[in-house]
């Protein structure tokens, strides 16, 4: 298997807290670099000031003063070096199109934060960009890659629930910053974009590829100009409904309920688990109740192992770009829906 040699585009906080924890223990990808924006290149359309350039140059050295490396002094000169053949986008969403786009033209391949980019038409584009060059593309929502999951859906297929009538999923937490970018529309801001996305993904999980949607709701206040908080229901083509409910100014949620004609399970941090966290669920079954013990795991270290399979293996590649490409489909669908 080919080592994957990655750079990552900007010194954010989850790529310093999380992925490069990860990517140290593994044998499949090797860190490279971190690139900060030069002038020209900050959000692409304004010049900052000297004070905002000299902190992201600080950030990037603080990568390299804790995980070795390298500090590119622009996001060019990360794409157009040869000894990169990844690039790690942790950018906001509405600038994940333009360097995603860029990286694919310089032949490189993308690991990048969710979601792919804000519309389905821009994500089909870079998808069909990437195919066009035999690159691979990979969209980082890691609880999908949670054993839970999978060890719930045993629990599904067992029968003990009997046959499943609803899936409800809520994700939420309490209103950040107000300079968080979620809250910004021009950086591709919204409850949709963000903790919406979690909640369609883990819905197509559990309803398959024929899920869609047939009902949604986005709300705003007169305090910011993106989505607060929102809802939707999905169905797939065997009647099964799923309820999403999510939102960036509420009570903190991260549930799954399973109703099913003989019982029911929930559980919490169905989207969140961190690294060594052992989740549990709770089935009632009549007037019995279990506490079941699932499995902790490592998701970004295993979103990444993902990554490097596409890069190496075509079926995996063609079937990201697919998954991909459903999920930006949903948010669309949402959006249309409400509208």
């Amino acid at each position: 298997m080919k080592k994957v040699k990655i750079g990552i585009i900007c010194p954010s906080e989850i790529a310093f807290r999380r992925f490069m924890p990860a990517i140290q223990k593994l044998d499949c990808a090797e860190y490279i670099g971190v690139a900060h924006a030069n002038a020209k290149e900050w959000f692409g359309e304004k010049t900052p000031d000297a004070a905002v350039i000299e902190n992201e140059t600080k950030k990037a050295q603080s990568f390299v003063d804790t995980y070795g490396g390298k500090v590119y002094d622009s996001y060019e000169s990360l794409l157009s070096s040869p000894d990169v053949d990844a690039i790690y986008l942790p950018l906001p969403p509405a600038l994940h199109f333009k360097w995603a786009k860029a990286a694919l033209e310089h032949g490189k391949y993308i690991f990048v934060e969710k979601p792919s980019t804000t519309s389905a038409a821009d994500t089909k584009a870079l998808l069909d960009l990437a195919a066009a060059k035999s690159l691979a593309v990979h969209e980082n929502y890691m609880f999908a890659f949670h054993k839970q999951i999978a060890e719930i859906q045993d629990i599904i297929a067992s029968g003990k629930l009997g046959d499943v009538r609803l899936y409800r999923i809520a994700f939420g937490f309490p209103q950040r910053a107000k300079n968080d970018f979620r809250y910004n529309k021009a950086l591709g801001g919204g409850a949709l974009l963000d903790c919406g996305g979690y909640t369609l993904k883990l819905a197509t999980m559990l309803l398959g590829e024929t899920a869609k949607v047939v009902y949604s709701q986005l709300n705003y206040t007169s305090d910011f100009d993106v989505d607060l908080y929102g809802s939707a229901a999905l169905v797939n083509d065997a009647g099964v409904t799923a309820q999403v409910a999510f939102g960036m100014d509420n009570g903190y949620k991260c549930e799954l309920e399973v109703w099913g004609s003989k019982g029911s399970l929930t559980t919490g941090r169905i989207l969140t688990a961190p690294d060594g966290f052992v989740p549990t669920a709770e089935i009632k079954v009549g007037n019995e109740t279990e506490n079941v013990t699932l499995s902790a795991d490592d998701t970004f270290g295993k979103s990444i192992m993902r990554f490097c399979e596409c890069v190496n293996n075509d079926e995996v590649r063609k079937e990201n770009y697919k998954t991909i490409l459903k999920q930006a489909q949903l948010v669309d669908e949402v959006k249309k829906s409400w509208k």
